[in-house]
């Protein structure tokens, strides 16, 4: 067999892989759409404000038969629901959802094709089945949350960002792979506050590469600002109308979701802080108050320093399950039963269960989209249940394990002569996960933006220091 005809008949067994890894990745997330659909809580909030947008033009709330206006959201996921229902009828969530699906698979092949270009065609080929079977990614299609927009905006934005570089390298007049970047990193702003983490990333690492580069220094630089323009006008312009219907400077969305003069309940979150790690105490608690009676059986032992601080929380818990809902009277007691567990155990506020609710975001099973028990660890409860939940978690596991192995291939290569790259990916899940230092509540999507970067090293870890140099050389230097 000649060496022509070995290239072509290799080419057409990729090609091969190609289409079955994207026939597997479609079946698994029609699986996800059409039997674990999540269409509650903040996905009807979304839906809300989408409507009012396209039949009020008002950015608000219905509220009986008013609708008021809010910024409680970004208007990001809201436009995009908005142009979903204009295209395929107001209400029509399945559509989202199979648009949803779409724009997963995308950020799938863009993991592939990343990973191809940086440590060749083998790892390009693990990149897209392990995206393409990711459970943890798929079932977000079947939920009208901007996690699936996330996780997109982030893959482009990195991908963008190594063909950005590549043509800058080349010191090409045009560089097309610009105007993508700025879109991803621009919309994931317009998603959530959080997601600005990944515009500081990708515009650190740009502004690093446009200084060294000798050639064409001012051209870069210029195309990093405008990168950095792109995502502060629309920001901009969010924050004046804040400013002209609230007379609030709030260009990003409030930590608490609340709207202007609207009461939070610092004293609650604050002594929920005091003892909270895990996602059940999430779903039982932090989402209950204020709407949903309280039960001290909900409460783990770390939640009492002391039988008396047990009485007090108790006496708290009636009071409020009397009163229906939260009051700033309830509020304040808790704020005070909250100091003094502070001042008791400071360390243990401001620093072990941060980062405790850290690694339960991590490392807990990603089980929250499923109609799986969040106290999986009660094997006698329910035994097969929680066998599933543990292979989960298990499985979350191993796509970390090589991820940590897949990380140390890359450094052995030198980061494929993308440092910037490599510093911005790294740096992006470091930031990401310094922030959810700062969160209340223990919620394993928090992390589920760092996935395609997780799937990207977990990649490399199949690849071979021989392949690496058969074939690093063909792929990873391609514009």
């Amino acid at each position: 067999m000649t060496r022509r005809a070995t290239q072509q008949r290799t080419y057409s067994a990729y090609q091969w892989h190609i289409l079955a890894g994207l026939i597997a990745g479609f079946l698994l997330r029609l699986y996800f759409l059409r039997a674990q659909t999540h269409i509650q809580g903040d996905s009807l909030v979304y839906g809300d404000l989408a409507t009012n947008m396209l039949k009020h033009h008002i950015y608000g709330l219905t509220e009986a038969a008013n609708i008021r206006s809010t910024l409680i959201r970004l208007p990001g996921y809201p436009l995009l629901l908005a142009a979903c229902f204009a295209a395929f009828g107001v209400g029509n969530y399945v559509a989202v959802l199979w648009f949803q699906l779409l724009l997963d698979l995308v950020t799938c092949c863009l993991v592939a094709a990343l990973a191809r270009r940086l440590m060749g065609q083998r790892a390009g080929l693990a990149a897209l089945w392990l995206a393409m079977l990711c459970p943890f990614t798929a079932n977000y299609i079947a939920a009208p949350l901007t996690e699936t927009s996330a996780v997109v905006c982030a893959a482009l934005a990195f991908y963008s960002l190594e063909r950005w570089a590549a043509r800058v390298r080349e010191a090409a007049p045009l560089n097309a792979w610009l105007w993508p970047l700025a879109l991803s990193l621009a919309f994931a702003a317009l998603l959530r506050p959080d997601r600005l983490l990944l515009a500081f990333a990708v515009l650190s690492a740009m502004a690093w590469l446009a200084w060294n580069f000798r050639g064409g220094r001012r051209r870069a630089v210029l195309q990093t600002c405008i990168v950095a323009l792109a995502i502060a006008l629309p920001l901009a312009i969010w924050g004046a109308r804040n400013w002209r219907v609230f007379h609030v400077l709030q260009p990003l969305a409030p930590k608490s979701a609340n709207d202007p003069g609207e009461f939070v309940n610092h004293g609650f979150d604050r002594w929920y802080r005091t003892w909270a790690i895990d996602f059940k105490s999430t779903d039982d608690v932090y989402w209950s108050y204020d709407g949903s009676p309280l039960a001290l059986t909900d409460l783990p032992g770390r939640a009492f320093d002391s039988a008396t601080q047990r009485e007090e929380t108790a006496a708290i818990f009636d009071s409020y399950n009397e009163a229906g809902a939260a009051t700033p009277q309830i509020d304040a007691a808790f704020a005070a039963l909250a100091a003094e567990r502070v001042a008791a155990h400071p360390f243990r506020y401001y620093v072990e269960l941060p980062v405790l609710r850290v690694f339960d975001m991590w490392l807990r099973p990603r089980t929250e989209m499923l109609p799986l028990p969040n106290d999986w660890w009660r094997w006698r409860a329910h035994p097969l249940a929680s066998a599933g939940t543990a292979a989960y978690a298990a499985l979350n596991l191993v796509y970390l394990i090589l991820a940590a192995l897949g990380l140390y291939k890359w450094r052995q290569q030198s980061w494929s002569d993308r440092r910037a790259l490599a510093i911005a990916l790294l740096a992006f899940v470091l930031m990401r996960s310094a922030m959810l230092l700062t969160l209340d509540n223990s919620e394993p999507r928090y992390t589920i933006d760092c996935y395609p970067i997780v799937i990207l090293l977990a990649a490399f870890a199949f690849v071979t220091s021989r392949t690496i140099k058969a074939q690093h050389a063909s792929y990873a230097a391609r514009p």
